[in-house]
């Protein structure tokens, strides 16, 4: 005979669950020998591995007691049942597996294929991350705004960055990123982007450009989500408004605002200082 303790021992289990099993009815509980003590004996032990063996299975314990009083044939159909519910669990912890694999890959959990290989190649070019992450910000939203067009957008794109002098702007971009709004880099760099963009919109119209044809509360959003992550796009878009362009998502030709000149001459003469010095 044994003690709780040895029953436990011997079934796998804890003293706590062989009284919790009591308690729902699932294991009768022998009564007291003459020491004060309950005695249990082989059968019980089969009874409670049984008991711990649907439970870890994930039985539920009410089914437990039926499945314990139930024929050989109800047995069997419970327990088929059981292993279908349980291959059904699988394959949905599979597919969370899945989703947590596209978590660890970064890009490719909200952008397409397409995408991602043209974020990849703006790394390899040597593109400031910081850059690629507002490429990225910026993308995901626009495929899922507009998926049917991606494939039109990166044939563009991928056009676009064989093109030396653009890829030359990613990179003074990414140097840009770490000065100040008042820093003589930025005007240089937005001569450099509306001299591009100008010759582009010459040669290929201003549709290649920008044809993106998105609602305007969606272009402040995207706009909003690359001067969150590079604030000084913010001061650059100021730049380009005054030679001629305004936009970081959606690019628009204006009228140059009368303080560019001004702007260019005041760099000029601190470029002549920086020389004399």
């Amino acid at each position: 005979m044994l003690t709780i303790g040895e029953l436990a021992s011997y079934a796998g289990v804890t003293v706590r669950a062989v009284r919790h099993y009591h308690a729902k009815g699932l294991l009768p509980e022998p009564e007291r020998d003459h020491s004060g003590y309950r005695r249990y004996d082989a059968g019980a032990v089969v009874e409670l591995i049984k008991i711990r063996t649907l439970a870890e299975a994930g039985v539920p314990l009410r089914r437990v007691r039926e499945l314990l009083q139930a024929d050989e044939e109800e047995f069997a159909a419970a327990v088929a049942d059981i292993d279908k519910r349980l291959r059904t669990e699988i394959r949905e912890r599979q597919r969370h597996r899945e989703r947590i694999a596209r978590l660890a890959s970064g890009d490719n959990l909200a952008l397409p294929r397409e995408v991602v290989e043209f974020l990849d190649r703006l790394r390899a070019l040597g593109v400031d991350e910081r850059i690629v992450r507002v490429e990225r910000d910026g993308w995901i939203p626009l495929a899922a705004h507009s998926p049917e067009r991606i494939p039109e957008w990166m044939a563009r794109k991928r056009e676009q960055i064989a093109d030396p002098q653009l890829i030359d702007f990613y990179l003074t971009l990414g140097q840009a990123l770490d000065r100040t709004d008042d820093d003589p880099q930025l005007v240089e760099l937005a001569d450099q982007l509306a001299a591009y963009i100008t010759r582009m919109a010459d040669e290929q119209g201003e549709g290649y450009v920008d044809d993106a044809d998105i609602e305007p509360p969606f272009v402040k959003l995207m706009d909003a989500l690359a001067f969150d992550t590079a604030p000084p796009a913010r001061r650059l878009i100021e730049l380009l408004r005054e030679r001629g362009w305004t936009g970081w998502t959606k690019l628009e030709r204006v009228t140059p605002t009368r303080g560019a000149a001004g702007t260019r001459r005041e760099d000029t003469a601190v470029q002549r200082s920086q020389r004399e010095r």
